[in-house]
């Protein structure tokens, strides 16, 4: 389990609840293989950290990424207004 503090995504955090928040968290899932082929779904009911050491990912890696998403979109917000 992860001991960083992320602000948006954490560890246990659902996956339905994680793409809820963002339309290209998905594509941060797909860039990692995870959920993308028909023969390698995850469940919407899944954490982000089963999802993770189901495939073998490092649960701080994906978190880091989606982090940074948001903030490279709020970033974009606040140079729009």
């Amino acid at each position: 389990m992860s001991e960083k503090e992320y602000k948006t995504f954490y560890p246990e955090m659902p996956v339905a609840e994680a793409m809820q928040i963002h339309p290209r968290v998905a594509e941060v899932f797909a860039a990692f293989h995870l959920g993308g082929c028909a023969h390698c779904g995850i469940s919407r009911f899944e954490t982000i950290e089963q999802v993770c050491m189901a495939y073998g990912i490092e649960t701080d890696v994906l978190l880091q990424v989606l982090e940074d998403l948001i903030a490279k979109e709020r970033e974009k917000e606040g140079k729009q207004q």
